[in-house]
């Protein structure tokens, strides 16, 4: 499989969920093997089914993704999210065939814009060990390191990040 480089992003919706999902456990199982064993790897993408996704949009999260092609046929190719609450969170998937293709770096722009747009002065990120170079080259920062939480109800390592959206 192989993606063919041009890509468009936009706002995603419900009807949008499945190919989230499916992006969300490639991404996972595409890059995630080179940092995680692969007891952590099912862990990671066990439950991630299409109403997870339907219900963080209901719940005010906003999620943006990236279309294309993929052998001819068209897919979302990763995905952002935008969560506000007290620390404004986020999150960038990109399939293992489209990386280092600058989705993952157009889905982050558009994750930040928004949260600047709702007033987020920062983002805080749980970056899983395969998206630390990505988040630092995007201008993370660690603040620590420790476990989150998956949807199995297992951990995982991870690296707490943040990036300023304001200037001080």
């Amino acid at each position: 499989m192989t993606a063919s480089g041009e890509f468009q992003t936009r706002r995603a919706n419900p009807a949008d969920a499945e190919a989230i999902a499916l992006a969300h456990r490639d991404s996972i199982r595409s890059i995630g093997p080179t940092f995680y064993p692969p007891d952590v790897i099912d862990a990671w993408a066990a439950g991630l089914e299409p109403e997870v996704y339907v219900n963080a949009m209901e719940g005010g999260e906003a999620f943006f993704v990236a279309t294309g092609y993929l052998d001819g046929q068209a897919v979302v190719l990763g995905f952002s999210t935008h969560r506000m609450d007290e620390e404004d969170g986020a999150s960038v998937y990109v399939r293992g065939c489209a990386a280092r293709q600058g989705i993952g770096t157009a889905l982050l722009r558009l994750a930040e814009e928004h949260a600047r747009a709702h007033g987020g002065k920062s983002i805080q990120i749980q970056a899983s060990l395969a998206g630390v170079e990505f988040y630092e080259a995007n201008g993370f920062h660690e603040t620590g390191r420790g476990e989150a939480l998956l949807m199995s109800g297992r951990s995982m390592p991870c690296v707490f990040m943040r990036k300023r959206l304001t200037e001080v």
